[in-house]
């Protein structure tokens, strides 16, 4: 396989790392989304609730989702993956890209 086509394989398969790791982040905090949604919606009395010194779950659960989706970046940026260097050799097999 020439370099070029090594080097095309290696960032298509870090494309797809990243892509698959950002999707399953996603997923994560649409389940968490939705079970505030669900709660807001259907169990309005259990939002009510007071569960941290006189803050409602309603509250709690809504500065946990801000929380969650800022430790979910960082967890992204950290998880990601660069792609790979490229060489001189693979710039030039390519047109100059």
């Amino acid at each position: 396989m020439p370099i070029s086509e090594t080097g095309r394989a290696a960032r298509d398969a870090v494309v797809a790392f990243n892509a698959r790791l950002g999707v399953v982040l996603f997923l994560v905090y649409l389940l968490l989304y939705v079970g505030f949604i669900y709660l807001s919606a259907f169990q309005r009395e259990r939002m009510a609730v007071e569960v941290i010194g006189r803050v409602n779950l309603a509250v709690v659960y809504g500065f946990a989702l801000i929380a969650a989706a800022f430790i979910m970046a960082l967890l992204y940026m950290v998880l990601c993956r660069r792609e790979p260097a490229v060489d001189a050799n693979d710039t030039a097999a390519e047109g100059g890209r």
